[in-house]
């Protein structure tokens, strides 16, 4: 067969050399069109060959190659062979997709990794296989079932850019028998990775077997045969699989491992040292609608993670086991937590309410694969809903034993036993057998009177009552979970305490005792299997949340029932005020619920682990109320603190009982948590109970957070009592005597102070510590992890030195306690000089705090985010580095926090040129044991009291050994500009240890002998020293008086062709040498970030290309301060919470915190043809530019470097950088052109037609949709539409308007209206050329809708008649029975605007149909000295314009033809 390529192919493609080699032309601007086909249908057997030819590095992706049963001869060529339907096979990397769909995620080659020169080829086989060939090799069968008539297919697509055909013909003899040979073997040997229980008869048997397998049941029909795939026989592959039907897991497994019990339990080995390596997959794919369930077994409570469960399309045979399953790039589907990872990244962020890290031993998970390919979890048996909507057909169960998970069972649905165990802890069916009766069980009368509390004898069906009514329990606990609830026999009172406490319980289910109230009589309740059934009249604490009638009303509320343990007490009670309290072990745990009536039961559910329970009624077995020791009334204290009597003790600072809506204070006031956590982010303010004195640190502990939220904890002072405090959502929004640290801005009054404070708040995670001390001067310290972050402000005002500590419970930040390091401080934590200079309080330069590597000793854990580092086994292997080579004069310090005086010798310290990020993966087993034995790469370091580099003795008796040092003490190392090694021990400078450094060094320390922990206490340098200038204030704007002013712009060489955008979402695809990026798919996952830092004065531009109005909202852009190589790239840009300056609609944030609203235009508003740039001036504050004109200061101390990002957003989907802006003259230079040029011109100054009309405003829309509902002729408008003009405030903005402008001769201001749309009039010819009309005033005249068409007929506005007290009377001085002409005018909307001259009518929005009011008035020239100004005549006070006075606001004209009709304006409310 002729090796040819048929002469029809992709639009982009040219051929040469007869038709055997293709090109695709423009392969830096184009990356598809390249599809070719061969001339005629492929032989079978025949090998359709290419060459790569060429190939470029501008985009991902390469050449594709397969076979289509679509004649080219009549084919409608797609972009991209994917893009072929009707019978085609596409190889496509190390994928196979038929029709465009995924059939084969892992085969083969990839063939994105091919070079230039690498051959790659097709083929039919005669048995209908498809098989791919690379460079000779046959890669095996890829799909099936292929048609007779095929023609290859080759896609230069992506970095594939020329190939040549070189062959099409059956491959060599010998490497088809090779071929034929290696499918034989594999087939054969798959009944051999069968699990050991497989009888082996039925593998060596053939037709006997047959026969058997045939009568087996459901075996034969089951969708895992292998027969037709291998050569092997009916009979083997029937009799194999009746005795392998059941689901286990397969053979090869994760290195750490151990199956057991016939391979259906999987246990991680050495769980309190490995936390991951614990991946197991399923012996066989699953069926459709075929359950995998697994039961957890046992848990380890050590790491962070748990169990995590999915499938996969990879076959276990085959897949070299990754260390967690989440980091398999291809054909996995896994549940996480509460979300879905597909491929390793986050699809699905909040799946459902549970997540698998909080499940207990013996809860279940499972997943089904349904015949639809949704793919559903169940949590307890409980279907969570669709995870994926389509999964593969073929797929593996996967399980990964990772983190606190450490022993998994396969639960088989067919076994009675497993099923028994299967507990529901989230809905729980009613039994068949309610009408079932009950053992009879005697109950002797209680002879001591018939008030005391007892168990009524109607119980649930699983439960007994014992001891005279005191004592209920499940007699078969270890059979049933359910069908124990137990009530009292009698109400109770209010203030009565019920408590029980629970006496037995077994370990064979999750879940616990449930304890609440109820209004329903025990005597004539039908009791259910579990209370939350109830639907009525019922409150239960279930877990550590609340239910009313079955639904949570408390999601967070305190200690969890499900951890208690045998002896533990629990307890409940109604108060006098109708709201109920639980106890746990005594201590209260606050307001559950509120108006609760009175005469409820005692409930108690002894489910799951419960299994017998005893009423407590002994008045000397039970705490005192809340109440009693409380301060102030009962009602007054909904978070019902504990006693914060006794002040003689050493802390009695506590959370006092008036707090935010959604707060709950528990522990006896220590502990402040947000209720319904997941549903709700603010509203949880909580404050100290009294004022801090002088030195006093007020310190909390984070306990639990939620990645739910964006923002965490807040934490200040204010000088508002809290009986005097409104709680607001919010602290930051109270204005004044209000001092917070959110995030790293330090805010007064809800406004931003300062930035880049040198802690994060935001950053904090679960056992961080954060502490607030006032200081005798006034100065706010903060300490994180008890360490001085520095003064945040000082110098508060006279007469506000009584403060109290506030938390705000904000965003991820669910629950801290007060901690007992809260109190006085020591004088040498208050006033420390050691601590001034090993971490300045004052210090001149900005910086964030210093990380260590995650490249580091075997023995080493990071803790903190890589601020601390402890050494976890051993003596040594603790080598530890700085995550970024130390700048010059840069002070890298750490503070000893651990030591064990078991070893001998002490900590290490120096400068390296090992870089981190060259070493293989953490943990390093091959690094040194030891610092003095680092030679792979130049080391400096101290060694108790010798310098040594290399190991090699340099110097002895340098400083201090560094074996004296205990907790507390600080070292530190630097390396000055003079190339010398410094070491720093408790912030003194021991002055140059060693000479002759080099310039790219890591800091490295070595946690040897005695030390075992230390935390970091330095940060690192900003690069630009200008950054912590204070900004300019001054304002860039033209003054309006001044007509020939220009601004000066402070704007440097644009150097935006430089600016490359390398960095960016997996939705974004960059062409024109990166400097043009388009969103291709979705309308998020577009974020672009600048390769190169945005230098001080660089103006950075771009041009919006392309809006898709399908979308809402549209492109944000700020910068950040980190370098974007490690950026973690989000969703989108709001998402960035570190370092980050967002410019978004019209605010701007901080680290997700608005800080500035009503800023520049609405960029969701910004038409395609818009510029918009950044700027960072010499005062490190931002700039917007809009179309090149500049909107002024966004924001402040803009860190150095910063990097310029772009989020390509909803609309927005296509930017090119270096966008070239319209006009910036001043307005002043717009007034001199506009004086010679025509009036159309000269009336309001328009940028140019490109950029002038904002495509997209909705507000224009509607205003120009209420003019068509007015019926006005077209011919009194002008056909010209850019003389249309909104200015609604994203316009104008937009334009860059001014406020005020002057006109005509003499100039006389008038403003621009501002909130109207205005519709240009048609000119009569003889007006628009004459020059007179250049120097006219502008004004304005508001008007009603009724008066329009009458003012259009005459070309000239109508007299009116004289207001006077908001009535129209005639002109005083004219004759009786005649009106003088007159007309009132105005310089400014606000005046003209108003209802009296311009009512309102209501209208209805043909699209929307809603309904507007709408107003109406005229843009008008007026001949100067044909009115008189005059003072307005409305009896108003207030000022109606800042610029004009009340006493010149109001122009009134008697001539005929002093006017000339410029523009209908419309305003719509």
């Amino acid at each position: 067969m002729a090796a040819e390529l048929h002469p029809r192919s992709g639009k982009l493609i040219g051929l040469s050399n007869s038709n055997r080699t293709a090109r695709r032309n423009q392969p830096v601007q184009e990356f598809n069109h390249g599809l070719v086909l061969s001339k005629e249908p492929l032989r079978d057997r025949d090998v359709f060959t290419v060459r790569i030819d060429k190939k470029v590095n501008s985009w991902s992706g390469s050449i594709e190659i397969g076979v289509t049963a679509l004649d080219p001869a009549g084919l409608d060529f797609p972009s991209s062979a994917t893009g072929l339907k009707g019978g085609s096979w596409i190889v496509s990397g190390c994928s196979v997709l038929r029709d465009g769909r995924s059939v084969l995620e892992e085969y083969g080659r990839d063939l994105d990794q091919l070079a230039e020169g690498d051959r790659v080829g097709i083929q039919r086989s005669s048995r209908g296989e498809l098989h791919l060939w690379v460079n000779g090799q046959d890669c095996g069968a890829a799909a099936s079932g292929l048609p007779p008539k095929l023609w290859a297919v080759v896609d230069l697509y992506g970095k594939c850019t020329q190939v040549t055909v070189v062959s099409c013909e059956p491959p060599p003899p010998s490497t088809e028998k090779e071929t034929i040979e290696r499918e034989l073997s594999c087939s054969h040997s798959r009944p051999d990775k069968f699990p050991n229980n497989l009888d082996d008869s039925g593998i060596g048997t053939t037709g006997g077997s047959g026969g058997g397998g045939g009568a087996g049941g459901d075996s034969g029909n089951t969708n895992n045969s292998p027969a037709g795939n291998g050569g092997v026989g009916p009979g083997v592959v029937t009799g194999g699989m009746t005795t392998n039907d059941a689901l286990l897991f397969h053979e090869k497994c994760g290195t750490l491992i151990k199956l057991s019990n016939n391979n259906k339990t999987a246990e991680r080995r050495r769980p309190l040292d490995e936390f991951n390596n614990g991946v197991v997959m399923t012996n066989r794919p699953l069926r459709h609608n075929e359950m995998f369930e697994i039961r957890i077994d046992k848990l380890v409570d050590k790491w962070s993670g748990s169990i995590e469960i999915g499938v996969t399309t990879h076959n276990p045979n085959n897949l070299d086991y990754p260390a967690t399953m989440t980091n398999l790039r291809s054909g996995t589907i896994m549940m996480s937590g509460c979300g879905i990872l597909t491929n390793g990244k986050g699809t699905r962020r909040e799946y459902c309410e549970f997540s698998l890290d909080e499940l207990q031993e013996g809860d279940h998970i499972g997943l089904m694969r349904k015949a639809s390919g949704a793919l559903h979890f169940y949590i307890n048996g409980i279907d969570q809903g669709v995870a994926a909507a389509q999964t593969p057909g073929v797929v593996y169960g996967v399980v990964d034993l990772y983190g606190m998970a450490v022993k998994v069972t396969i639960v088989h649905n067919h076994n009675h036993s497993d099923r028994l165990r299967r507990n529901n802890a989230i809905m729980r069916a009613l039994s068949p057998d309610v009408g079932r009766p009950r053992p009879s069980l005697s109950l002797t009368p209680d002879t001591e009177g018939p008030d005391r509390l007892l168990f009524h004898t109607n119980c649930g069906q699983k439960a007994a009552i014992i001891s005279d009514g005191r004592t209920a329990l499940r007699p078969h606990a270890t059979d049933d979970f359910n069908h124990g609830v137990v009530l009292s026999s009698r109400p109770l009172r209010s203030n009565e305490v019920f408590q029980v406490r629970i006496d037995k319980m077994v370990d064979k289910w999750a879940g616990s005792i449930e304890i609440g109230v109820t209004t329903h009589n025990p005597a004539y309740l039908q009791l259910p299997s579990t209370m939350t059934n109830l639907r009525s009249g019922t409150w239960m604490m279930t877990g550590n949340g609340v239910m009313h009638n079955g639904t949570t009303i408390l999601d967070e509320y305190g200690h969890n029932l499900d951890r208690l343990k045998a002896g533990d007490t629990v307890g409940v009670v109604r108060k006098e005020d109708g709201s109920l309290h639980f106890f746990v072990n005594g201590v209260a745990q606050g307001p559950a619920a509120w108006n609760v009536p009175p005469s409820v039961y005692a409930v108690v559910d002894l489910y799951g682990q419960a299994a017998q329970a005893t009423i407590m009624d002994d008045m000397v077995d039970l705490p005192p109320l809340p109440e009693d020791s409380s301060e102030g009334p009962t009602a007054m204290s909904p978070g019902s603190p504990c006693s914060v009597g006794g002040a003689s003790t050493t802390n009695d600072l506590r959370f006092h009982q008036l707090h935010g809506t959604n707060a709950v204070i528990t522990n006896g006031g220590r502990t402040a948590l947000r209720q319904n956590c997941r549903s709700e982010f603010n509203d949880a303010i909580v404050i100290s109970n009294r004022c801090l004195r002088d030195g006093e640190l007020f310190e909390i502990i984070i306990q639990k957070m939620v990645d739910r939220w964006s923002g965490s904890i807040e934490a200040g002072v204010t000088a508002i009592r809290p009986d005097e405090l409104e709680f607001p959502n919010t602290m930051t929004d109270i204005d004044y005597d209000t001092w917070m640290l959110s995030g790293t801005a330090i805010m007064q009054d809800g406004n931003t102070m300062r930035n880049n404070y040198g802690c994060d708040l935001d950053s904090l995670t679960t056992g961080s510590r954060i502490g607030m001390m006032r200081s005798a001067s006034g100065d706010l310290h903060y300490y994180i992890n008890g360490v001085d972050q520095g003064v945040a402000c000082s110098g508060l005002p006279p007469g506000k030195r009584v403060v109290y500590a506030v938390i705000d419970l904000y965003g991820q930040c669910v629950q801290v306690s007060i901690t007992s390091s809260s109190g006085p401080l020591d004088n040498s934590l208050c006033t420390s000089n050691i601590t001034e200079k090993s971490f300045p309080i004052h210090s001149p330069v900005a910086g964030v705090a210093h990380r260590l590597h995650s490249k580091h000793g075997k023995n080493v854990v990071l803790l903190g985010e890589g601020c601390q580092a402890v050494r976890v086994g051993g003596y040594a292997h603790g080598i530890v580095f700085s995550v970024k080579e130390l700048k010059a004069d840069e002070l890298f310090e750490v503070k000893i926090d651990e030591v064990d005086e078991q070893w001998c010798g002490s900590l290490h310290i120096g400068l390296t040129t090992l870089a981190p990020p060259e070493l293989p993966s953490c943990p390093l087993s091959g690094l040194s044991p030891s610092l003095p034995q680092l030679r792979t790469k130049v080391t400096w370091l101290l060694c108790g009291s010798e310098v040594r580099r290399n190991g090699v003795l340099q110097r002895q008796n340098y400083c201090c050994s560094l074996d004296r040092l205990t907790v507390g003490n600080r070292v530190g190392v630097k390396r000055c500009s003079d190339d010398t090694m410094h070491i720093f021990i408790d912030g003194e400078d021991m002055g140059p240890a060693a000479t002759a450094v080099a310039k790219n060094v890591y800091a490295v320390l070595d946690l040897y002998g005695r030390i075992t922990a230390v935390s970091i206490v330095s940060s690192s340098l900003m690069e630009d020293m200008e950054s912590i200038k204070a900004p300019s204030l001054s304002s860039d704007s033209c003054s309006e008086g001044e007509e020939d002013s220009t601004p000066v712009r402070e704007v440097g060489t644009r150097h935006v062709t430089s600016c490359h955008l390398q960095n960016h979402g997996k939705n974004i695809q960059l062409s024109n040498q990166n400097l043009t990026a388009a969103r291709v798919s979705s309308y998020n996952q577009g974020l672009l970030v600048t390769a190169q830092p945005l230098a001080r004065q660089q103006l950075f531009q771009f041009q919006i290309d392309r809006l898709n109005p399908s979308w809402t909202s549209s492109l944000s852009l700020g910068v950040i301060g980190h370098s974007p190589d490690r950026l973690n790239f989000p969703s989108t840009a709001c998402c960035l919470k570190r370092s980050a300056w967002l410019l978004q609609r019209d605010s701007v944030f901080h680290n997700s915190l608005k800080i500035c609203e009503n800023y520049g235009p609405n960029l969701d508003t910004c038409p395609e043809g818009t510029v918009l740039g950044l700027l960072v001036d010499a005062n490190s504050c931002l700039h917007l530019y809009v179309n090149g004109m500049d909107q002024g200061v966004a924001a402040q101390d803009i860190p150095s470097p910063c990097y310029l990002f772009i989020d390509l957003y909803g609309q927005c989907e296509q930017v090119t950088v270096g966008g070239e802006s319209g006009e910036t003259r001043c307005q002043g230079d717009m007034e001199k052109a506009d004086m010679v040029d025509g009036i159309k011109e000269s009336v309001c100054w328009t940028p140019p037609p490109e950029v002038n009309p904002n495509k997209t405003c909705e507000y224009q829309a509607l205003c120009s949709r209420f003019k068509d509902l007015l019926t006005l002729p077209d011919g009194y408008f002008n056909e010209d539409a850019k003389y249309n003009l909104c200015y609604c405030e994203s316009c104008h903005k937009l334009r860059g308007d001014e406020a005020y402008y002057k006109r005509g001769e003499p100039p006389r201001d008038y403003a621009l209206p501002f909130g109207w749309c205005r519709f240009a009039l048609r000119i009569k010819p003889h007006c628009e050329v004459s020059n007179a009309l250049k120097k006219w005033h502008i004004a304005y005249h508001g008007t009603s809708v009724g008066a329009l068409r009458r003012t259009l007929d005459h070309s000239q506005l109508l007299p009116g008649r004289r207001i006077t007290h908001s009535s129209y009377e005639p002109d005083e001085n004219s004759a009786p029975g005649r009106e003088v002409p007159r007309v009132r005018l105005s310089p400014t909307m606000r005046y003209s605007g108003m209802e009296i001259f311009a009512p309102k009518v209501q209208f209805q929005d043909p699209r929307s149909h809603r309904c507007h009011q709408a107003q109406v008035g005229f843009q008008v020239c007026v001949r100067p000295g044909s009115y008189k100004v005059g003072p307005q005549t409305l009896n108003h006070s207030e000022p109606l314009d800042p610029r004009f006075s009340n006493s010149e606001i109001e122009w009134i004209t008697k001539e005929q033809g002093g006017t000339l009709l410029y523009g209908l304006l419309i305003r719509v409310e």
